[in-house]
């Protein structure tokens, strides 16, 4: 049976208030991960090169399985920049987030995966600039750009980040 507490003149049910925790508690996971970031400190010469080759393509047309100068996808992008500082990076969003390490703290030159497609799975990616910044090819008919990652759109579908630059 349910206790009651007399709270000037006011009754509060003591049963109701851990039943809110817990679907407070429930509806925090289902968040998913925050972005945390690090812009200080000195990029590596990788890092530079990575993000010289994905400015160099801002205005790139978005061309779907695209991985050349005259156009791009999102992993594509990827792809092209990675190459310019010798790393190797699977074709796809989803298999680069499978198999990339992750990291806790993004800094620039490091990939950022969304779920876009709604289906749980990495389905675009895109390049940390610093400063809340990403680089990547958001789809057919616009172009490479960069964009705010403090935008609902971006932090709702953010799934994670993966650091395989030094």
């Amino acid at each position: 049976m349910p206790s009651d507490v007399i709270y000037r003149h006011s009754t509060i049910r003591v049963t109701r208030w851990p039943l809110a925790m817990l679907l407070l508690l429930w509806l925090a996971g289902c968040a998913g991960p925050d972005l945390a970031t690090r812009d200080t400190g000195n990029l590596s010469m990788d890092r530079a090169m990575i993000l010289a080759e994905a400015r160099q393509a801002l205005g790139t047309p978005y061309r779907f399985g695209g991985d050349t100068p005259s156009g791009l996808d999102c992993s594509g992008l990827v792809q092209l920049a990675y190459a310019r500082a010798g790393i190797s990076v699977p074709r796809t969003s989803r298999r680069q987030f499978e198999t990339l390490p992750p990291t806790d703290e993004a800094r620039p030159g490091d990939l950022l995966f969304f779920d876009t497609a709604g289906g749980g799975d990495a389905s675009h990616v895109g390049i940390y600039l610093g400063h809340d910044q990403m680089i990547h090819a958001p789809g057919r008919g616009r172009r490479v750009t960069t964009t705010a990652l403090g935008l609902d759109y971006w932090r709702e579908r953010f799934l994670g980040a993966a650091a395989p630059a030094p």
